[in-house]
């Protein structure tokens, strides 16, 4: 896949306040700065199970040349809730990398600035779902063949090495979260350094639920740039990619709770029902009709127009949806 092109940090409507209390650390790496980003692999394939509780099955994913395993650790499968902080940290790390600064595998950031960027509040709860959350990326166990950084791994990595969180106390013994320490893994770590397949995530995705996010990830990572244009691929593929557990007949009637809404950023979803197969075996009932699924590239905002015309590649689409399917 050729490299995305580079595009200069945009500031984020998040408000990036850092806590007078927390100004006594050092060497942070957050407030971040600019955009969330994501590395390409980790938007198009399954890694984290679509739950908003704990997922105690194993999680898998093998399409083509691509395999990925994932167990749960005691307390479950990392979810699509507690990739957010993998984000967070993808985020930092590109941001340095785009500064020009020397990037390390272990990063040190404020709770408050996490929950900014994500949108959580500054509840208690919300202190022990990112407990939790840290729990479980250091307890989630992950195979693959994906290679990262020209480099491929045998065994099992997990998405944090390691996971701590820092506190002081108050006179009167209470504790104070300072800040949370993590080291990413190599895996990750490679990809984001060497490979350099970022790319950045719509300002409303921590909105999104479970399975809208998984769309537009999906959409952002193998669908189409450019206005207008195109991604088809049949509903099982897709419900695979997505890393939907229940059966099709269930991703179906969710997806078409989806389709025409608008609810996924800068890409419209439909369902098109193609023509039953004729009956061919006396006595069986009728084949049901293929049901593919369509991802077209919404109109760029005023501003970003001159950009994408002048990265446009030349018409030639006719046949696309179906040369994808067919590819899938």
């Amino acid at each position: 896949m050729t490299q995305p092109a580079s595009k200069p940090p945009r500031k984020s409507a998040v408000s990036r306040h850092v806590d007078p209390s927390q100004r006594d650390l050092f060497q942070l790496d957050s407030p971040l700065i600019g955009e969330i980003r994501g590395e390409r692999s980790l938007m198009a394939f399954p890694f984290f199970a679509l739950a908003k509780s704990a997922w105690m099955k194993p999680v898998s994913y093998h399409q083509g040349p691509v395999s990925i395993e994932v167990r749960p650790s005691a307390n479950g499968v990392a979810t699509i809730y507690d990739k957010e902080i993998v984000l967070y940290i993808a985020s930092l790390m590109a941001a340095k990398i785009e500064a020009g600064e020397q990037v390390g595998q272990d990063f040190r950031f404020t709770a408050h600035d996490l929950f900014a960027v994500t949108g959580s509040n500054q509840s208690a709860r919300s202190y022990k779902r990112l407990s939790d959350a840290l729990e479980r990326l250091q307890g989630t166990q992950i195979k693959t063949n994906i290679e990262a950084g020209g480099e491929g791994e045998e065994g099992f990595f997990s998405w944090l090495s390691e996971a701590r969180l820092h506190y002081s106390k108050t006179r009167n013994g209470e504790k104070r979260l300072k800040a949370v320490q993590v080291r990413l893994c190599d895996w990750l770590y490679r990809a984001i350094l060497r490979d350099r397949q970022v790319l950045d995530y719509a300002s409303t995705y921590f909105q999104l639920g479970p399975i809208e996010r998984r769309i537009y990830e999906v959409a952002r990572a193998s669908g189409p740039d450019v206005p207008g244009q195109e991604f088809c691929v049949d509903l099982e593929t897709f419900r695979l990619q997505i890393g939907y557990q229940n059966p099709l007949s269930n991703f179906r009637t969710a997806l078409k709770q989806v389709t025409g809404t608008g609810a996924i950023p800068d890409y419209d979803v439909e369902l098109v029902e193609g023509e039953a197969p004729a009956e061919t075996t006396r006595g069986r009932g009728r084949k049901a009709a293929p049901v593919n699924v369509i991802i077209t590239r919404r109109a760029a905002e005023p501003d970003e127009v001159q950009e994408q015309e002048s990265e446009s590649p030349e018409s030639g689409e006719e046949g696309a949806c179906e040369e994808a399917v067919r590819s899938s």
